[in-house]
């Protein structure tokens, strides 16, 4: 058992950097959203324009972009304490991939869209094949984070077990 590969780690690191700066540019969609135009005078004249979608959507999506790209800044930093086998570790990155991207990306275009993609059907909200088609995007991250989060606690522990006591 050895810790998580260090391509792996700055690979984890460079994804966590690309959701944040998937942050930035949906938080400009949420200030325009919030504006109802495009203001960045003295540069670009203010234009009005209309983006879909609410407040909470939008705060949502720039949310999850900053919590995911932590998420993956952190294993990358404190891969050194995950011990697990290349297989697992391989395991480990994409299932981490796969759980941020996946639940960020999609929160994107249920701001677009108005849908939220908590039930198929739309249960309370809005129903209708692009939610329907982003719920089913849901679940490959669904299974992926308990994936990570399982492998992660297992890598760490067996790490800790290495350790001498205290």
């Amino acid at each position: 058992m050895t810790a998580i590969p260090e391509r792996l780690r700055a690979l984890l690191f460079l994804n966590g950097i690309g959701l944040f700066c998937f942050a930035v540019f949906v938080g400009w969609h949420w200030f325009f959203a919030l504006l109802g135009q495009i203001v960045l005078w003295p540069v670009i004249p203010a234009i009005d324009i209309q983006v879909p979608g609410d407040e909470r959507a939008w705060r949502m999506v720039h949310m999850e972009a900053i919590t995911q790209g932590l998420l993956l800044m952190a294993l990358g930093l404190g891969g050194s304490f995950v011990h697990l086998s290349a297989k697992w570790h391989r395991i480990l990155f994409w299932s981490a991939v796969v759980t941020t991207w996946l639940f960020t990306i999609p929160t994107y275009f249920h701001a677009l869209l108005g849908t939220r993609g908590l039930a198929f059907g739309g249960g309370p909200f809005k129903p209708g094949l692009a939610n329907d088609i982003l719920y089913l995007i849901g679940w490959p991250p669904v299974i992926a984070v308990h994936v990570m989060l399982a492998l992660t606690v297992l890598g760490v522990w067996r790490y800790v077990k290495s350790l001498p006591a205290a």
